[in-house]
């Protein structure tokens, strides 16, 4: 989003801490493309018992690391407001985790928005369970419930929602009741989504990913490139493949753990299914797990029937290949954009986070995805009690590939909201109109502040 307004000519900072800076190289290209963008970064807190480095929370992050990280992320808010007040920017946009930005914007006069990264949908579902509290109603976690307010008949379960949903008294429930209460104080917040895709009125920047990426360069250097890239050698497997043949597997950047039956039940889906695929699957150092996953990949190899990616992948070159027919999705906000835009109908599996909301805006109401089965919401670094068996990972990739009625269907679908996708982000369209729209309101604040402050001083 910050390359975003660059390309509109606004000048850009963004800040970031060290480890958290893996986007260096699109942000170098930028500014080598002569837009106004910089990275600045400011040094993690050393907090005692946390490795020099750890400055995120991910798939591989020990629990007993994530309140340190928290920690950290509280004391970082010194050093940041007093940059943010050397800098004196005109306005702020800021990760929902930096509530107490709210604070310096309302010191320093400017608007503050918040970067907000799932979908209107899932903020809309989570309001209703929140303002409704339907969950509490029903008998047993895997009793559904109905989502009030929404124009939609939209059901969950209760082993559906997050745990701080379930008991907002969880110290993760009282960090997001903080970071709530300084939203409802921000200027606005933005949302990579776009108008044809959720319906709602209001600053919508997406497909923001598609619409910065739009080269080669850019595609394959989208994301977070820790690992050596695969691009040259999964694009030659796809050249060799028929247009919309493949199936494409990926739980995300973050790839939430699985235990080893789980990743078995996959192998044997994919291999039994009779499709080409690709799956992205993370390095382990489980010696059984790994063997495993290495004796599947030599075995897929030979038959030159499927090609698995160790860790980063170049998601968006994969995509646009015309060999993609069908994406295995967590439902995580960017894989379900870049698969919009790419015309994918999706197998939805989602895992942690809003990604069960985000299952049901493509399955209930857009209709564009079939469900894999998933019921059970767990932290993104715990391991799934549930195994979802490869006859129903089957049945929701065949549904999808088999050219049948049902398939043919939801493909019209996705066809007509990719046409929007594109069309939202050109000159004229939705999201493009909205981006101008936001750039001129600030610059007008910018001016109005600047004649207030002239005013106090005569």
């Amino acid at each position: 989003m910050a390359r975003l307004f660059a390309m509109h000519n606004v000048d850009v900072t963004i800040i970031t801490t060290p480890a958290n800076a893996t986007f260096q190289t699109s942000i170098y290209n930028d500014s080598s493309r002569g837009r106004a963008i910089r990275i600045h970064l400011v040094k993690f807190p050393q907090i005692p018992g946390l490795p020099h480095g750890l400055e995120n929370v991910d798939a591989d992050t020990p629990q007993d690391m994530n309140s340190k990280i928290y920690q950290g992320l509280l004391l970082l808010k010194d050093d940041f407001q007093q940059l943010i007040r050397d800098m004196k920017p005109d306005f702020i946009v800021t990760d929902m985790f930096y509530p107490w930005s709210v604070d310096i914007a309302a010191e320093l006069g400017i608007p503050r928005l918040n970067c907000t990264g799932g979908s209107y949908f899932s903020h809309a579902a989570r309001n209703s369970i929140e303002q409704f509290a339907p969950h509490v109603n029903v008998g047993s976690d895997d009793e559904s419930f109905l989502l009030p307010g929404l124009p939609h008949k939209v059901e969950m379960t209760r082993s559906q929602l997050s745990d701080w949903v379930k008991d907002p008294n969880l110290e993760f429930g009282y960090w997001m009741k903080v970071i709530k209460d300084a939203d409802r104080k921000s200027y606005g917040s933005l949302f990579r989504s776009f108008y044809e895709l959720e319906g709602t009125r209001s600053w919508s920047l997406g497909p923001v990913s598609l619409w910065v990426n739009q080269d080669d360069f850019d595609k394959a250097n989208r994301g977070c490139a820790k690992e050596k890239k695969e691009e040259h050698g999964v694009l030659k497997w796809l050249d060799s493949k028929e247009d919309n043949s493949v199936v494409y597997v990926s739980f995300g950047s973050m790839m939430n753990k699985f235990p080893i039956s789980q990743h078995i039940e996959i192998a044997h889906a994919l291999e039994d299914s009779g499709y080409d695929f690709i799956w992205v699957v993370k390095k382990t150092e489980e010696v059984d797990e790994y063997g495993i996953l290495e004796q599947f990949e030599k075995r897929v190899k030979e038959s030159n029937k499927g090609y698995l990616i160790w860790g980063w992948a170049p998601q968006l070159v994969i995509l646009e290949h015309f060999a993609i027919g069908t994406v295995v999705t967590h439902c995580g906000w960017n894989t379900t954009l870049e698969s919009v835009y790419m015309s994918l109908p999706m197998v939805t599996w989602p895992l942690f986070a809003e990604q069960f909301y985000n299952e049901k805006l493509l399955v209930d109401v857009l209709k564009i995805g079939v469900p894999v089965g998933a019921k059970e919401w767990k932290n993104w670094n715990e391991y799934r009690d549930k195994v979802v068996k490869r006859e129903d990972i089957g049945k929701a990739i065949a549904l999808l590939m088999d050219g049948r009625e049902k398939c043919l269907e939801i493909r019209k679908r996705v066809n007509e909201l990719s046409d929007a996708a594109k069309k939202t982000i050109k000159v004229g369209g939705s999201s493009h109109t909205k981006l101008k729209e936001l750039i001129e309101e600030l610059m007008l604040l910018k001016h109005q502040k600047a004649n207030h402050e002239m005013k106090g001083e005569v």
